[in-house]
């Protein structure tokens, strides 16, 4: 059915009219508009959120609801007309000036006319370029998409190409596998590891993540050409502690009760969760492992140090497995282990380290982090790898650039 279909409910909604329910289609797309005295709210179910340009017929409707919302009488065309001409000084008449807003109004694109009444509808303001957007949420009572606000569009993401998962909706988005837990505000945006919201696209998602287009001091990055120095020892001070499993929509994720943490030149992290990517996001001499956990601290000021332990195909491992053992059933749920883990499991025999900084691999992709990657890879069983990758087959973040970046490593 073609977009001028559109053009009707939608014009509706801007004029005040109720529709107790009206359904239109737009190729494969289906939107439902719901808008009375006892509706919730609006309310569109799409596979594609954006309403596309009129075609020269639909033009017709929209004019039709110019004029319908910008009524010109006679009295006001002859008001108009008197006051041209006039001193720009002179006391401006009243009437005079509304039929010029309303010649104004009537003169503006028919597609805009309507994109502002529906926003002012919304209780929406455009963005500095005129543009409005709409945020939607997979909140629905019978699981459809939910126009929860209104904000501006993001520049150079197009809305129709935005597919909203539950995870955007989920208390620990990955943007709190760091962020969140270092007491950044974020609101829900989602983002992916490919397509239209994938890595090249997260800068433009929203301003709070222009970092990960602009930084120069970005992670992950492929460790080369480390200056091999006597490095202070990561002193570990981990112990058996109780535990929660998140599968919160771009990874695993495990938060730990407190009590963990690490020590580093002279500075004291708390542990405060870990997580998984794969495959591995590090990269050693152009070398990428099966995955990778990364183990994020924070210290009293809210500075971040990052452990990464990589892992390598082998025997299984066992905090892996325990964390597996709790997986919850569905993304954004968070299941209370019956059982303690040790995170000293986890790490390597050997306790040598890259060192470097860097930021989150995530948005807002925030710089200033202190990454330390183990030499010595852990193994993981196959099974284990396995499992994971029925959920997130691939989640890890493209390389950086190192931008002369000191990289040290121990001896």
């Amino acid at each position: 059915m073609p977009s001028r279909y559109l053009l009707a409910p939608i014009a509706a909604l801007c004029l005040g009219a109720a529709l107790p329910a009206v359904a239109v289609e737009q190729g494969a797309a289906i939107v439902v508009a719901q808008l009375g005295p006892t509706s919730p709210g609006f309310r569109m179910n799409v596979k594609h959120n954006e309403l596309a340009a009129p075609d020269a017929a639909a033009a017709s409707s929209a004019e039709w609801h110019s004029a319908a919302s910008h009524p010109s009488t006679k009295k006001d065309e002859q008001d108009g007309k008197a006051g041209a001409g006039s001193d720009e000084h002179a006391p401006v008449d009243p009437k005079s000036a509304k039929a010029a807003a309303a010649r104004s109004a009537a003169s503006a694109s028919p597609m805009d006319v309507l994109r502002e009444k529906l926003a002012a509808r919304l209780g929406a303001t455009p963005s500095p370029n005129g543009r409005y957007g709409l945020q939607v949420s997979n909140r629905g009572e019978s699981g459809e998409n939910v126009i929860t606000s209104v904000r501006p569009s993001a520049a150079g993401v197009s809305a129709a190409r935005r597919k909203h998962a539950a995870a955007s909706a989920a208390p620990s988005d990955a943007n709190m596998d760091i962020a969140a837990n270092a007491g950044q505000s974020l609101l829900p945006t989602h983002w992916d590891y490919a397509g239209a919201e994938g890595p090249d696209a997260w800068g433009g998602l929203r301003p709070e993540y222009g970092k990960c287009a602009t930084g120069q001091r970005q992670s992950p990055i492929d460790i080369r050409g480390g200056i091999a120095v006597d490095l202070e020892p990561i002193r570990f001070d981990y112990r058996p502690s109780a535990f929660s499993v998140i599968d919160n929509g771009h990874t695993v994720q495990v938060d730990v009760d407190p009590g963990n943490s690490i020590t580093i030149t002279g500075r004291r992290y708390e542990l405060v969760q870990f997580h998984f990517h794969r495959p591995s996001e590090e990269r050693i001499d152009g070398r990428q492992y099966d995955m990778v956990v990364h183990l994020v601290h924070k210290d009293a000021e809210g500075r971040l140090a990052v452990v990464a332990v990589l892992l390598d195909r082998g025997s299984a491992q066992a905090v892996v497995q325990a964390v597996w053992n709790n997986l919850p059933l569905e993304k954004g749920d968070a299941v209370r282990a019956g059982t303690r883990i040790d995170l000293a499991q986890l790490l390597p025999e050997d306790r040598r380290y890259y060192t470097y900084m860097g930021s989150l691999t995530t948005p807002p992709c925030s710089e200033g982090v202190l990454w330390m990657v183990m030499k010595q890879p852990v193994p993981i069983s196959p099974e284990q790898v396995a499992i994971f990758a029925r959920l997130y087959p691939m989640n890890a973040r493209p390389i950086q650039q190192a931008d002369g970046r000191l990289i040290k490593e121990s001896n």
